[in-house]
This record gives C-alpha cells, structure tokens and sequence, in this order.
C-alpha cells in the first residue's frame, strides 16, 4: 500500500513537470499553428543557463531558475520576431526552422560543456515522512512550483487582456485581425512564454535527473506524445494528458519497469487514436 501511494504522488509531480512542458508546446501550435521541435532543446537550455548561473556565477538556485526562464522566453520572443514571423503560414518551412534550432543549441551546448554530464544538484535534500510514506523534498518543491506556474498561465490566458487576444488570434485568426489585434506583437509573447516555460521546466528538473547534451530528446517525445493524447490545441487536454502520462509512467515503472512503462503509454496513445482521433479533449474540426 505504502509503494502504491508513493507512486501516486510520484506520478502527480510528473504529471505537473510534463503539464508545463505539454502546455508551452500545446500553446504554439494552438495559437501560431507551429509545431516547435526545438520545444527539448528550450528545456536543455534552460538546465544549462541556470547550472552556469549557480556554478559561474555564483548565483542563489532560486534566481538561476528565474533567469533560466527569463533567457530562454527572451530567446524564443527574438526566434519568433526574426524567423518564425516571416514564414508563420508555411508550416514546413516553420517546422524546419524550429528543428533547425533545436540542432543549433545542442550543438552549441556540447561544443561550450562537453559530452559528459554537469554535476548540477538540487540545493535540497531529504525527505518527508508520513507514517510510513516517504516523500523526496525536492520532488514535493518541484510540484508546488509547477503547480503555481500553471495557475499563472492560467490566469494570464483567462484574466487578462493578452490571454483573450492571444485566444482570439487561436479561435479564428482573420476574425481577431480585423477587429484590430496584432499577430507580429502577439505571436512573438506567446512562443516566449511557451518557450520560458520550458526552460523553467528544464532548470528544476534535469538538477534531480541529469544535465546533459540530448536531455531535450525525451522531453520533445514526450511532449508530443502528451499532446497528442490530450487534444492538439487542447490547454485542458494538454493538462489532464500530462497528469494521466505522470501516474501511468510512474506506476508502470514501479511494478513493471521503465521498458514497459513507454511501451504502456504507446499502446494508450494508440488505442485512443483509434477510438477517438481528436484526444481526450480535442475538438473535430472536420469540415469546419
């Protein structure tokens, strides 16, 4: 019993890990119509800018990870702006541009660190206990912050004025320009806050699992994957997918191993496939 609760809670933090990731990619295609292969490379990124500002600069992890966020969203505000922009509607050519990128800053990141993995930690340590339930203190402050980021993009997309235009420009692109929104001014904040995102995710993330060159390549996996299950475009789907991939790798992996852990989430995004096309959330949009 104690195993099966402490894989429950397992699978919640990942599930809130892969939300913020599932959302930052479900936000681009949902609004620019761009599927972001470089969404993994974003959050090896973010990994590599806060261990430089912890290891180099001396800087408290906490702030890293603020910084982490802040250069990474800056980085995908100027990658929108400059090349995405001027080519929004060919969606080869966007495809092309963001795995370019992707390949971009693996390479760069293996050519300034090297091969070899960072010896990047978490600054906390230990665990809680609940009777005979033991919990990871770094899994439970990862969760809270995950948590809070996604009520933050939650309120920034429903409460404010930028979250309705940025919806607008999603539910009908024409329609929200005429009434007077600007896709250049727009389209550039919502891929760097889909990109921020990422890169938040990466800097709590790859301290309790690994920082290294080709960090990004599951994460892009599974960021799709989830996506996928939940409902292209789909936020709610993007979420509720998340939280579902989190328990099953978490359970799988525990009672079966992480082998058949990937195998079960395949199988599952298959059979819905078959079953229902449009994910868990998904709208069909055929012969709109």
């Amino acid at each position: 019993m104690n195993e099966f609760l402490e894989a429950a809670i397992i699978g919640v933090g990942l599930g809130a890990q892969y939300a913020l990731l599932a959302l930052g990619f479900t936000l681009i295609f949902g609004i620019l119509g761009v599927v972001n292969f470089a969404h993994g490379g974003f959050y090896m990124l973010g990994g590599y800018v806060a261990y430089s500002c912890v290891s180099l600069l001396g800087l408290p992890y906490p702030l890293a990870v603020l910084v982490a966020m802040l250069a990474t969203g800056a980085l995908g505000w100027v990658f929108e702006l400059l090349l995405i922009e001027r080519l929004i509607d060919d969606h080869l050519a966007t495809l092309m541009l963001t795995l370019a990128l992707y390949l971009i800053i693996s390479t760069g990141v293996l050519a300034v660190f090297g091969p070899i993995s960072m010896e990047f930690t978490f600054p906390v340590s230990g665990a809680l206990r609940a009777g005979s339930i033991y919990v990871p203190r770094e899994n439970l402050i990862v969760l809270a912050v995950c948590l809070v980021a996604i009520a933050g993009l939650y309120l920034i997309l429903f409460r404010t004025d930028l979250g309705r235009a940025l919806r607008a420009l999603a539910d009908d692109r024409a329609v929200g320009m005429a009434l007077g929104l600007r896709p250049r001014l727009l389209f550039p904040a919502a891929f760097a806050l889909a990109t921020g995102l990422a890169g938040l995710t990466g800097a709590l993330v790859t301290p309790i699992l690994a920082l290294a060159p080709g960090v990004g390549d599951p994460v892009l996996a599974t960021s799709f994957l989830t996506v996928i299950l939940g409902g292209l475009g789909s936020l709610g789907g993007a979420a509720l997918a998340a939280f579902v991939v989190g328990i099953v790798e978490a359970y799988t992996s525990v009672y079966f191993g992480g082998s058949i852990g990937a195998l079960v989430l395949f199988v599952l995004v298959l059979l819905l496939l078959v079953f229902r096309p449009t994910g868990l959330l998904g709208r069909d949009v055929r012969g709109a």
